[in-house]
């Protein structure tokens, strides 16, 4: 017996939009900037970085010609002209060769001009001098770690550490080049060496946090930092540091705590560190206290458009959605050019089905720039759900063929395809999309649904097991794959093991309930098919494929009114089951389509149909 379409156990197919595609349309945005931020800090690096270390104070060369040229090479850079700056100091060692010193701002200026030969060359002929001044050293070390040259550059920081007696500088440099290579045990003892020579330092202890949050030694970061402030507390790097540690640990409380710490008692008027609190909260959901924080920001500069963007976002996701379009429009009247701006808004104006005006906004990201992608997607996805197949197709060729690996395109052009009941066109689509995407279990599933509605059980089978090797968590596999072995009565065990591992994933999917229960009815449990089936029927109401089930099952146990009114139910809501009707008559219980309920339901179905729609106008 089969009760109705295999392909209607897919949920996400049942209300009729894939639910792998549900990313395109909602949430809003706002996401995109509540990231919350990974171990490294995205901003506010203290210095200084190992391999541009500050220049040296320059000596004065003895030999008078020298002194001139060196002069002029002094100037010219700090004039930023480094090709002039070059050849004067040249002309300077001409005159005076021995001197250490030029040949280091040699060495660092052809490095700024990318000519790492020439730089090398230099700060080789620095390496081998016996100078003892840290500060040269520690110039020309900064020169080998920039060219990748670690060794050297760790042997030009001791001989640094050696000749600075007191200072904790060459240690700090050497920290860091070691934290670049991941060697994070001695980058910490340099920096604790260098903390103890400095008698305490912010940066010592900031880099010591550094470390501690890299290794994921999150109470030492948290003291490092925290000791980094007590030193010198208005160091604005390592209260941002230490309120990323708490985001670390998921805490976002506490690092809102550090923000307004440093607000309120260091500087009111940072911009950078309410960004990150206003990034905190759109992160955690906290829209109130973000868009306070951002009216602060605008307060201060109203014509900052990335907070005007953000409030309009935040907007969005309050649905408050008359705010959130106003303030996107404002944004886009300084910055028309502002493509995702403007796709924003036409979301926005999907959540509220203002559907023209959503393909309107997306027209004009297109008509600004024909190539954009993104805005060929947003409109083949609008014209998918608003079942404008044609138009929708034309879109996501689009997109392909401007971007040919690009998964979801593939995924909703072959679902198109589907839905117009091109099988063979949805096959070839998916096939396409497996070649470039191979690892892509979406695309795998949905071929498995191209190859059902083709009658092609073996390839549906493998389909759907290789969707399940990539990933064995994926829900509408493990449900599809399970109701299509309970429907045709064949590796019942597997069928309940497969519905119930997709229950498991989803506990609350009637139709995955449902699923489960019409397998364990082919085994001959039906206390338990009764059971897992009125749960399904609790959970979707409207679907009659569960309640023809839920009849089929009180049939079975000669429970005749339950399974009667369960087929009249299933009726009611899909009047066109003929078969269904024809089983009903056949159990002697009269005519169904005689039933109220079920001629309220053809009645509705007639005056839904395009014929008689035709004929209203």
């Amino acid at each position: 017996m089969m009760t109705g379409s295999v392909t209607r156990r897919t949920a996400s197919l049942r209300r009729g939009l894939p639910g792998c595609l549900a990313a395109l349309a909602v949430p809003l945005v706002v996401g995109a900037c509540a990231t919350v931020p990974s171990a490294g800090i995205s901003g506010g690096e203290p210095g200084p970085a190992a391999s541009a270390p500050q220049p040296p104070k320059p000596p004065a060369p003895s030999d008078p010609f020298a002194y001139y040229h060196f002069l002029l090479g002094h100037q010219a850079e700090l004039s930023q002209d480094h090709d002039r700056a070059i050849a004067e100091y040249l002309s300077a060692m001409r005159a005076d060769p021995s001197s250490v010193f030029i040949k280091a701002r040699l060495a660092s200026l052809y490095l700024s001009k990318g000519d790492s030969a020439a730089a090398l060359r230099f700060a080789d002929r620095v390496a081998e001098s016996d100078t003892k001044e840290p500060a040269i050293l520690m110039a020309v070390a900064g020169v080998y770690a920039a060219s990748a040259r670690a060794d050297q550059a760790l042997a030009l920081y001791d001989r640094a550490i050696a000749a600075d007696g007191e200072g904790g500088d060459p240690y700090f440099a050497k920290g860091i080049l070691l934290m670049n290579l991941k060697r994070y045990e001695e980058a910490r003892q340099a920096f604790e060496a260098g903390v103890r020579k400095a008698g305490g330092s912010p940066m010592g202890f900031y880099y010591l946090g550094r470390i501690g949050l890299e290794l994921k030694q999150y109470d030492a970061a948290v003291d490092a930092f925290e000791r980094a402030i007590a030193v010198n507390p208005g160091f604005e790097p390592a209260y941002i540091a230490l309120a990323s540690v708490h985001e670390a640990r998921q805490d976002g409380q506490r690092a809102a705590e550090v923000y307004r710490r440093y607000l309120q008692a260091v500087n009111p008027n940072s911009k950078e560190v309410r960004q990150h609190l206003v990034r905190l909260f759109l992160h955690d959901k906290r829209y109130q206290e973000a868009l306070a924080e951002l009216e602060h920001i605008l307060a201060q500069d109203p014509d900052d458009l990335d907070a005007q963007l953000r409030v309009g976002l935040v907007y969005g996701e309050t649905k408050e959605y008359a705010k959130a379009i106003a303030q996107l429009n404002r944004v886009l009247a300084a910055r028309p050019g502002e493509l995702r701006v403007r796709d924003y808004l036409g979301m926005i104006y999907e959540e509220q089905k203002e559907f023209e005006k959503a393909i309107q906004a997306y027209q004009e990201n297109l008509r600004i720039q024909p190539t954009y992608a993104d805005g060929h997607m947003h409109m083949g996805f609008l014209l998918y759900k608003l079942k404008r197949y044609p138009e929708a197709i034309g879109h996501l060729m689009q997109v392909l063929t401007l971007e040919g690996r690009h998964a979801d395109a593939y995924l909703l052009l072959g679902l198109t395809y589907l839905q117009t009941e091109d099988y063979a066109k949805a096959t070839e689509t998916f096939e396409a999309g497996i070649r470039e995407n191979p690892d892509n279990p979406d695309l795998h599933f949905n071929l498995g649904t191209a190859y059902d509605k083709q009658n092609r059980f073996d390839d549906l089978v493998r389909a759907m097991e290789a969707a399940l090797r990539i990933d064995p968590k994926h829900a509408d596999a493990l449900n599809y794959l399970g109701y299509t072995y309970a429907e045709r009565g064949i590796r019942i065990e597997e069928a309940v093991s497969l519905t119930q591992r997709a229950v498991a994933l989803k506990p609350n999917n009637g139709y995955y309930v449902d699923s489960l229960g019409w397998a364990f009815y082919k085994m001959g449990k039906l206390n338990e098919a009764l059971a897992e089936i009125k749960r399904a029927a609790a959970l979707v109401q409207d679907d009659p494929v569960i309640f023809e089930h839920l009849g089929e099952i009180y049939l079975k146990q000669n429970l005749v009114q339950e399974a009667r009114e369960a087929w009249l139910r299933s009726l009611s809501l899909d009047p066109s089951n003929s078969k269904l009707v024809e089983r009903y008559r056949a159990q002697g219980w009269g005519d169904p389509l005689l039933d109220e309920r079920v001629r309220q339901a053809q009645r509705r179905v007639s005056q839904n149909s395009p014929a008689s729609k035709s004929t209203t106008h």
